[in-house]
């Protein structure tokens, strides 16, 4: 087998395989042996993609890139999420929609790819080189819908695992369906089983942040009001042990250290209290960084359309003549349309 047609295989040929070869075969006649020009080469009762994808995950395997202990945490908020897909995939249409549902002030930034056919896998290293050189995403999805194992072999080269295993950014890999599994799943520090679960998995909803802030609140609030009743308490048994003892001497002394004790618990209390609080404010700017209101605050407005209130977030969801409340970090304008403009940058097919 020549070496044009050996570079085409897609597994790779070890002693002992049973094979189907296709080529011409010729006689040497002085010795009267048969030879076979072998152009194409496939495993017998298993497909060359499957035994190469199986052939590379023991490779990597046994290089460690898939081991548990490698592998990073996901953000519980990432303020910044950064997603290398096709731009005209179904893929990048369900992520988006689940993440305005979720949690709709979260910043994404979009590297576009080319997810399947020649060329696709350097491309996806490419977005995922990028993302790390930027360095301002807090986690990266890796994403594409379903298909054949064809359609989903860039997952499977090995350039796209060592991109993932070498990335400085944790890494979701959401690639086809929930049954599809690819050498990037394997790599990456979280596999989701679809790019919609990714989108799930990598970002909370608000309200349960929002209802999670105001429980921690209540437990610090019941924590305060007990440790406050101990000290009571203490203090109350300490007054009692001191009326049993008679001598004033021994009164006085006692009196001073109740009074000692009682200033080291108030410093004590003033000290977590403190530490609390300013726990609290964490949580709370937190919050308020990624508030609607913030982002008002930055120079950005909200359009509504009058007088149903809808939300234009296209120029053709208004018509000329129509009345729009324009809502500003301080105070709004009603304003009437007067032209529309239809600027959306053309989509990129890639």
């Amino acid at each position: 087998m020549f070496r044009g047609s050996n570079r085409a295989l897609q597994f790779r040929p070890e002693d002992g395989l049973t094979v189907i070869v296709f080529g011409n075969v010729t006689i040497y006649e002085p010795r009267g042996e048969y030879q076979i020009y072998v152009e194409y080469m496939e495993p017998k009762g298993l497909g060359a993609l499957q035994l190469a994808f199986e052939q590379l995950k023991a490779r990597l395997e046994a290089e460690g890139l898939f081991d548990p202990a490698r592998k990073r945490p996901i953000p519980l908020l990432p303020r910044r999420i950064g997603i290398v897909t096709s731009p005209t995939g179904a893929a990048i249409r369900d992520i988006l929609q689940i993440i305005r549902r979720r949690f709709a002030n979260v910043e994404v930034v979009i590297y576009p790819v080319r997810v399947q056919g020649e060329g696709a896998a350097e491309e996806i290293v490419e977005g995922i080189e990028g993302l790390n050189k930027r360095g301002d995403s807090d986690v990266i999805i890796v994403a594409r819908g379903g298909g054949s194992i064809e359609d989903l072999w860039a997952f499977n080269m090995e350039i796209v695992a060592r991109a993932i295993h070498a990335s400085r950014i944790p890494v979701i890999s959401a690639v086809g369906h929930e049954t599809d599994f690819t050498i990037a799943d394997f790599v990456a520090d979280l596999r989701a089983p679809t790019p919609s679960a990714a989108a799930e998995l990598v970002i909370s909803k608000k309200a349960e942040l929002v209802q999670r802030v105001d429980d921690l609140f209540s437990r610090l609030l019941a924590h305060i009001r007990y440790r406050i009743d101990a000290i009571r308490h203490r203090m109350e048994s300490i007054e009692r042990h001191l009326n049993l003892l008679s001598p004033a001497d021994r009164v006085r002394r006692q009196r001073q250290r109740l009074k000692d004790v009682r200033a080291a618990l108030q410093a004590s209390m003033a000290h977590h209290l403190a530490l609390w609080r300013g726990e609290l404010r964490r949580l709370a700017g937190k919050l308020d960084s990624l508030s609607p209101l913030a982002i008002l605050a930055r120079g950005y407005s909200i359009c509504r359309r009058l007088p149903d209130l809808v939300l234009v977030k296209e120029a053709l969801g208004v018509k000329p003549g129509e009345q729009v409340e324009v809502i500003l970090s301080q105070g709004g304008l009603i304003c009437r349309v007067e032209d529309v403009r239809d600027q959306s940058p053309s989509s990129d097919d890639r």
